[in-house]
């Protein structure tokens, strides 16, 4: 590891981001030097400029992909290097606003009956009944299921703040019989590979869930775990719960300084109508089975 990226590395770890924002920021300005074959620090203000112009042009990637390569760059000239604002010639490319693709719960409901294993099966109900992120999913641990006061604890979710989900009757009966099945001892869902400290599952295991099970249902619609998270929100909004209750469950921060001290009650989460009671669906369903897929 060179001097500047060690330097990166601790800037970034005084400031306590998460893994993923210090690997995709490393990462963001490796390739940016890459590029034009120097040193980061012996690029300018032209070479940010000829880079983004890059991305957008040439690689065309999403908007959303170059904002967070440009948030890195930022970050390294301005906080790492202790360049001058003047000097730092990025700009936020304007994000198209587009209403994300939502799925009914009918084929909510197919997508989980499709799902390959019933391991994804498990995996599927559970993004869909907490409206968790993906990574969030991932570090659940068995102590993180509170069956007493019917929650989900989410650790240092997004912002690295903990929040609590409302855990379904529906959904509690089905990880108690994936409990008993599985017997996982730290992480809800770990992963297959024996490690001497056992690890939670890769993400990626979760993404090919979703997408395999979308493919087998039928699904045109292009579906990612973030989908069911969507999704569930906006089932939610439709069977009457309130929007700052639904914007409490999804760890959303909002502009209006009074709604970060709103902490939900034990009486809001009694209130939630969680839209995986009535899907027409199976728990584990009739025979539990884990064919061997590579990536699980």
């Amino acid at each position: 590891m060179t001097a500047l990226r060690k330097r990166m590395l601790e800037e970034l770890q005084r400031r306590r981001y998460s893994s993923q924002t210090i690997r995709l920021y490393l990462s963001a300005v490796h390739h940016f030097a890459n590029y034009f074959g120097k040193r980061p620090d012996q690029l300018g203000p032209e070479h940010l400029r000829q880079y983004q112009l890059y991305l957008l042009n040439e690689r065309k990637l999403a908007v959303g992909s170059v904002i967070a390569r440009t948030s890195a760059l930022r970050f390294f000239f301005l906080k790492v290097l202790r360049r001058s604002y003047r000097e730092v010639d990025l700009v936020y490319p304007k994000r198209p606003e587009r209403l994300p693709v939502i799925l009914s719960e009918e084929e909510v409901a197919r997508l989980i009956e499709s799902a390959s294993t019933s391991y994804h099966r498990v995996i599927l109900m559970t993004l869909y009944g907490t409206g968790l992120r993906r990574e969030e999913l991932c570090r659940l641990k068995v102590t993180d299921v509170d069956s007493q006061r019917m929650v989900i604890h989410v650790r240092q979710g997004k912002g690295n703040k903990d929040r609590d989900v409302t855990l379904s009757p529906r959904l509690l009966e089905v990880l108690r019989a994936y409990w008993k099945w599985r017997k996982p001892k730290t992480y809800l869902f770990p992963s297959p590979y024996r490690r001497r400290v056992e690890q939670p599952i890769d993400s990626k295991t979760v993404w090919y869930a979703v997408r395999e099970a979308a493919r087998r249902a039928g699904i045109t619609k292009k579906v990612s775990p973030h989908l069911l998270r969507h999704s569930w929100a906006t089932h939610l909004l439709e069977r009457g719960t309130d929007l700052k209750t639904i914007q409490a469950l999804l760890g959303h921060i909002d502009l209006e300084a009074t709604t970060i001290y709103l902490h939900l009650s034990q009486r809001h989460m009694q209130a939630v109508n969680n839209p995986i009671e009535t899907l027409p669906i199976s728990g584990l369903g009739s025979k539990p089975s884990l064919r061997p897929r590579k990536g699980e």
